[in-house]
């Protein structure tokens, strides 16, 4: 069972461990020290959610729906290009007031806005649902399934409330325009490049 646990563990903190837009808009309200118990919170209950209906129900789900992997990469590649448009967007007009002066928001605008970073994203579901749960097909007994989502789900916690919190340790340097540019125009350049290789995938 160690050996399953591990499996599950270390599958999916591979998956997370590539920068995706879920993961850097934690990264940002980390860095602004706004939310990040809660927001961090969500992110990995969400992902919990997602895991363990890959690993039960998503082979259900896709005998039922034709091409849904095919549908969910496509939806990927859209997503993935237009928040990455988005951060660029943002760095050519320079708006980080929110950032720099850390002008407080909301608890359910940060929340709101990580919903559909997670939710809206295909991205998140082809990981999810479609990698883990072709990898945990071949446990046959349900007891092996039950620790294969348990240790994939506690990777999410665990790298989660590390980046989240982690993030506060870099906000000194953080002060300027200049640094928040440079890691808008990164993230959307890492956007594209996921983007295009899920194209290649199809």
């Amino acid at each position: 069972m160690l050996t399953v646990g591990l499996t599950g563990f270390f599958t999916s903190l591979s998956l997370i461990l590539a920068i995706g837009a879920q993961n850097t808009m934690l990264l940002r309200q980390g860095l602004t020290k706004q939310h990040i118990f809660w927001s961090c919170l969500f992110c990995s209950l969400s992902d919990a959610i997602l895991i363990i209906f890959g690993i039960f129900g998503f082979n259900f789900a896709a005998s039922k729906i034709p091409n849904l992997a095919f549908f969910l990469t496509l939806g990927g590649i859209i997503f993935l290009i237009s928040y990455g448009t988005k951060r660029l967007l943002t760095a050519y007009n320079g708006m980080y007031e929110i950032e720099i002066n850390g002008t407080q928001k909301s608890l359910i605008s940060v929340l709101a806005s990580l919903a559909a970073v997670t939710w809206l994203n295909p991205h998140v579901y082809l990981d999810t649902m479609v990698l883990l749960g072709a990898i945990s097909i071949q446990y046959k007994h349900f007891s092996d399934k039950i620790i294969f989502a348990i240790f994939a789900s506690a990777a999410s916690f665990i790298f989660f409330f590390s980046l989240g919190y982690g993030a506060r340790l870099l906000a000194p340097y953080f002060k300027s325009i200049k640094v928040w540019k440079t890691l808008d125009v990164v993230i959307a350049l890492i956007m594209y490049l996921i983007a295009l290789g899920l194209y290649k995938s199809l």
